[in-house]
């Protein structure tokens, strides 16, 4: 994360298409599932940053980690709630943005979590926290390899994606009763696990990247009106019938 870098060419067309893909994802039929991978995923690389983790509060306000952009952001984001510190949970009980550009100078605030963070290989994190108005709901943590931070205008894009997952979350809550929220989400981390464990057999299959493969699943999901989790759990059992991708697909 460098404060000094320049919003990228282009980066306005990614954007553009990221806040398309969440209200469309909100009309069409929510997934929560889909929503917290795709919110990551595209905070990664809209923002141009290493990883994202996020952190959902459940019925008790107890943060749960729910989605990560890789595994290395998932087993952090996993200590921190562990270690019970870190810019996530400050986040999330303030309710403001937490950044840091270098963790280094920041042992005395978090002496269990600046380790780990570096020992996975982060050194500047920026957490989010999902909120609206006076509900916080929960927190996204973005991780940078390298010391700096976001630039300004990368964060408020931070926040306002994040301001957007927030008000899906709290529309489907009010579409469905609590139980099958509090159930959806306790299982949105082994559904993430199937995800990517479909995505490195079609990834072998049709030796396409982790995006493509995501697009391909994303795309036979909403053509045949199928949940992404269960389309997943097919592909690993086999019986998916998923064509490969056609002449005029992306590659």
């Amino acid at each position: 994360m460098d404060p000094q870098a320049q919003w990228r060419a282009g980066g306005a067309g990614e954007l553009a298409e990221a806040f398309v893909e969440c209200a469309d994802t909100l009309v069409a039929g929510f997934d929560i599932v889909e929503f917290l991978l795709r919110l990551c995923d595209r905070c990664v690389r809209v923002l141009e940053i290493d990883a994202v983790g996020l952190l959902l509060a459940d019925s008790q306000g107890r943060l749960q980690v729910m989605a990560a952009s890789n595994q290395d952001a998932r087993h952090l984001e996993l200590y921190q709630l562990q270690a019970g510190e870190g810019p996530c949970l400050d986040c999330h009980r303030s309710g403001t943005a937490v950044a840091i550009d270098d963790v280094a100078g920041s042992v005395d605030r978090w002496p269990r979590f600046v380790p780990a963070c570096r020992r996975a290989g982060f050194a500047a994190v920026h957490a989010v926290p999902m909120r609206y108005r006076e509900q916080v709901v929960g927190a996204m943590n973005l991780l940078g390899r390298a010391p700096g931070g976001l630039n300004a205008e990368s964060a408020r894009v931070a926040q306002a994606l994040t301001d957007l997952a927030t008000i899906g979350l709290l529309q489907y809550r009010e579409r469905v009763d609590q139980a099958t929220v509090i159930d959806q989400l306790q299982t949105a981390l082994s559904s993430r696990v199937l995800i990517e464990q479909a995505k490195g057999i079609l990834g072998e299959r049709f030796g396409l990247d982790p995006e493509q493969v995501f697009r391909m699943l994303r795309g036979h999901a909403r053509d045949h009106n199928r949940r992404l989790t269960d389309l997943a759990r097919a592909v690993i059992a086999g019986t998916d019938g998923l064509p490969g991708p056609g002449p005029g697909s992306p590659r």
